[in-house]
């Protein structure tokens, strides 16, 4: 209270005597009542002091007790709230504070674990003590990271939650594997109909199999990785059931399943007691479709062993190979002369052309280096080398197995069709029997008898296999997926569409056939062609021709080939080396997810997806992220 207050409020008002200011300047909380002339404390407005000669004393003594001290607190801390927040606020504050830095934390953590698993690296080391030097790649990496990151070098994380340990590694793996496979999972109900790949190989002493999916979704054909899983029992039935458990369990069973393709093993393609028989149980519109590649592949491995002069040309270029590869000394002379062969093998696809161009195109220098290293060996190769007919059937065989290394190479891609496979299939069968005719064979070699007894011989077999193989689709469902081709002859024919369409149960309206005809007439008409069955499918308006729709994409949906599950067994090879014979089978099914050139989808689900997930119903004692809104889109920025 000051002088002037006194003044002011003291003039006309007869006490007798004018209290001095100075006396009640140390009291920061007192207030004058105009109304009954009496001073009282801010915080506690009871009735004041009347008696003003004893009201020092009395404020002194008001001022010491409890009550007036709890109030100075109350008061401190309502013009605190004033300026930073309530109570509440100012711990939201502080713990959105310790959210967002652990997210950023957790945000380099998944970081470094992604790049580790795309790269296929190892993650742990054989010793990760404090006296280690090399304490594995993931801590040697998050070092690497801590090192030039201003965040990490000032963030501590609580003990308990540095999520370093080998768990959390596997639970972020897990939880990119169950991102990724959420998403294809979220597609494939989208496109509600989808078909089964699937392929075993050998890893060591255990049995894998990969489990691929086909769908159309958003105008485009995808072939996704969906499992790894080890075999316990190599029957057909047990093969079945792990692909009903593997659909089961990530909630796809109930879809329907328009195709399943195979490679051609017994247990696979068996007619009576295979898998496709099997799993037909459950999915009866399922078709079996033996994979057109490894068709192909066997098409050819059998045309080289189809006459006894083709089988030991093929030893000779084995014997060339082995020569030059088991010794150094002959290695280091043919590399110093030339480039590398190629090694023969049957289930190598394409590697009998791939050896044939390599011989060929060096022919000259590997009889030269056979002359220089003059063994017995080396002399009988080069004697069988150098004979008219190894040539005439080196130069044969680059003529014939040229003309189906273009539809090699098309078999193995993801976004093809049946129809279109099987044109191409065609005019590769057209292009071998022009070569049947004296006029074209007689560009390869003069000789007559070499033709009759070598060329014909291989080309009449390879056409054979050509007719006999590729035809496990009935006619009936092949002529329904041709119609849908718009090169077919029979494209949008009522009755083949209406084959297809009954097979997997849609009513298809022949009005919407006659007016898509229509449509596609004026369309070609106008100069807008349409390709394939993909264009076709795209064209197609979903609210008008919605039967003719969903039957193009089940025939867009029926695979040609399982090369998607060679792809995972090639990154396989990659991932499971002799560094990580330990890993255990859930961590080498997420990791794949990683690994694997079948490319994931681009997932942009908030970070809350995985963390809450794993780290509060797994390890509810770690930090709780259930009330915050993680905002960062995550996985977009870091897989």
């Amino acid at each position: 209270i000051t002088q002037s207050i006194f003044k002011n409020f003291f003039v006309n008002v007869k006490l007798g005597f004018t209290p001095s200011a100075l006396s009640f300047s140390a009291f920061s909380l007192l207030e004058l009542n105009c109304s009954i002339i009496s001073p009282w404390c801010f915080l506690l407005a009871c009735g004041g002091v009347k008696n003003w000669r004893k009201a020092l004393s009395f404020y002194h003594k008001h001022e010491s007790s409890q009550s007036h001290k709890d109030s100075v607190i109350r008061w401190q801390s309502y013009k605190s709230s004033l300026l930073k927040g309530s109570v509440v606020q100012q711990i939201e504050s502080a713990t959105s504070t310790e959210v967002q830095e652990r997210r950023e934390y957790l945000k380099r953590i998944v970081a470094v674990t992604s790049l580790l698993g795309k790269q296929g690296i190892p993650f742990r080391g054989h010793d990760e003590s404090c006296e280690s030097h090399d304490k594995g790649m993931f801590a040697e990496c998050f070092k690497l990271v801590q090192k030039f990151d201003p965040f990490l070098k000032s963030y501590t994380p609580p003990l308990n939650t540095t999520y370093l340990s080998s768990c959390s590694q596997n639970e972020m793996v897990q939880c990119c594997a169950e991102e990724v496979t959420a998403t294809i999972v979220k597609e494939m109900r989208e496109a509600q109909m989808f078909a089964i790949m699937a392929d075993e190989a050998r890893d060591g002493k255990r049995e894998q199999l990969s489990l691929c999916v086909r769908y159309v979704t958003g105008g485009m054909i995808k072939e996704r990785f969906l499992a790894l899983t080890e075999l316990m029992g190599f029957d057909a039935e047990s093969i079945a059931n792990i692909i009903e458990q593997q659909l089961a369990l990530n909630g796809i069973g109930d879809l329907k399943c328009v195709a399943q393709t195979y490679d051609g093993a017994a247990v696979m393609s068996g007619a009576v007691g295979g898998v496709q028989v099997h799993f037909r149980k459950k999915h009866p519109e399922a078709v079996y479709v033996h994979c057109y590649a490894h068709e192909l592949n066997l098409v050819l491995c059998h045309t080289c062993r189809a006459i006894s002069e083709a089988r030991e040309f093929f030893e000779i270029l084995e014997s060339v190979y082995s020569f030059f590869s088991s010794s150094l000394v002959n290695h280091h002379k043919f590399v110093e002369t030339q480039t590398e062969l190629v090694q023969l093998s049957s289930t190598r696809w394409a590697c009998q052309l791939c050896s044939v161009n390599c011989v060929l195109d060096n022919f000259p220098a590997i009889i030269e280096c056979l002359l220089g290293i003059n063994t017995p060996l080396a002399v009988g190769l080069r004697v069988k080398l150098c004979k008219f007919s190894s040539v005439y059937l080196l130069v044969m065989f680059h003529t014939l197995l040229s003309l189906c290394a273009g539809l090699h190479l098309y078999l193995q891609k993801e976004n093809i069709d049946l129809a279109r496979a099987m044109e191409y299939k065609n005019a590769v069968t057209d292009s071998l029997k022009e070569k049947c005719s004296d006029s074209t064979a007689g560009d390869s070699s003069n000789a007559d008898d070499l033709k009759q007894r070598l060329l014909f011989p291989c080309l009449d077999r390879m056409l054979a296999e050509l007719e006999k193989r590729f035809s496990d689709v009935s006619e009936e469902l092949l002529c329904g997926i041709q119609a849908c081709s718009p090169k077919s002859e029979q494209f949008l024919s009522v009755p083949l569409l209406s084959a297809l369409a009954l097979h997997y149960n849609i009513d298809l309206k022949p009005a919407e056939v006659m007016v898509a005809s229509s449509f596609f007439k004026r369309k070609n008409e106008t100069g807008g062609d349409v390709e394939d069955m993909l264009a076709v499918y795209k064209q197609l308006d979903a609210d008008m021709f919605p039967t003719l729709k969903a039957t193009v994409q089940a025939a867009l949906t029926i695979p040609v080939s399982s090369c998607s599950c060679e792809r995972s067994f090639s990154a396989l090879r990659r991932l499971h080396t002799w560094l990580r014979r330990t890993m255990g089978q859930n961590r080498l099914h997420h990791l794949a997810h990683r690994l694997l050139k079948v490319k994931p989808p681009q997932v942009g689900r908030p970070l809350l997806f995985g963390c809450r997930k794993l780290y509060n119903s797994t390890h509810p004692h770690r930090f709780q992220w259930q009330n915050r809104q993680l905002s960062i889109t995550f996985f977009s920025n870091i897989l």
